[in-house]
């Protein structure tokens, strides 16, 4: 009886909860309720922590050398893509890069953002690939916690961010994350295309770096809003996560860059010279 009281009660929240929805977002893919995505996502885990890994277990590894170029290439465009989409549906036609709320009407330049922002919250789907190459080439010691957690928690919450929030300075993140992703994915494609294009590989040393800025400008971006006076921003419940999901980060590849230049500690294969695309991107 307990269970079924605790039950409703759920059920009864979230249909009070998601009347603030967004209704322009209701009919488009993956949009209309999260249970679908959640069941991707469990997919995934379970694919890249257990499944997969035992279905390799007596095979040979996948040569996934043209494919993964392919792959590379592809997310190279996509990001530039979403990188012009966010510039000119607010980024650079409009948003101050202060307290920019969202725009929940039907204008072009709304719809605009709004279809930007569900088109990076599905690129993270596509992303899912990044783990289930390292599986089925069998580098399982690249399929981390770290690695898994992130690649697993972006588009859950990004559900949310879409579903209620589709625009507005919370969209910020995004698009320093798509410019941090053409750079890595032209690196990695480039990568993948074998030993005689690493010489044209001598800026893998600055990706950590790359990273670290990433991470800066998120946060002080975002930690604007607690200094700002009377700021409307609609959801601040989502600052507050982008808030701590930067520092987070920023933490850890600060550890990382202090063990790694400044201690110079011998650090682990997929760590060294920058290759950091393994943990996190």
């Amino acid at each position: 009886m307990a269970f079924k009281d605790l039950t409703s009660r759920a059920v009864l929240l979230y249909d009070e909860w998601i009347k603030d929805a967004d209704p322009r977002v209701e009919d488009w893919l993956l949009m209309s309720s999260p249970i679908p995505q959640t069941i991707i996502i469990a997919a995934y885990i379970y694919f890249v922590s257990s499944l997969g890994p035992k279905m390799m277990e007596n095979r040979k590894p996948f040569d996934l050398k043209h494919i993964m170029a392919l792959y590379n290439l592809f997310m190279v465009i996509f990001s530039l893509y979403m990188c012009y989409e966010f510039l000119m549906s607010g980024w650079a036609t409009g948003y101050s890069f202060q307290c920019d709320i969202v725009d929940y009407s039907r204008s072009p330049d709304a719809l605009r953002m709004a279809w930007t922002c569900w088109l990076f919250y599905f690129s993270k789907f596509i992303e899912l690939l990044d783990t289930i190459f390292f599986v089925l080439r069998k580098k399982n010691s690249q399929v981390t916690f770290l690695h898994v957690f992130h690649h697993s928690i972006m588009p859950w919450t990004w559900w949310f961010g879409v579903k209620f929030a589709a625009g507005g300075l919370g969209t910020f993140h995004a698009l320093v994350n798509c410019v941090v992703h053409v750079i890595m994915y032209t690196y990695y494609g480039m990568s993948a295309l074998g030993p005689k294009y690493q010489k044209y590989l001598w800026w893998k040393k600055y990706m950590t770096s790359i990273q670290l800025v990433q991470f800066l400008m998120v946060t002080f971006h975002i930690g604007q809003f607690f200094i700002l006076k009377d700021c409307p921003y609609q959801f601040p419940v989502f600052l507050y996560i982008i808030l701590s999901y930067g520092l987070i980060f920023l933490f850890l590849f600060l550890n990382f860059w202090f063990h790694a230049y400044t201690k110079g500690q011998r650090l682990p294969k997929n760590f060294q010279n920058g290759d950091v695309k393994n943990k996190i991107h």
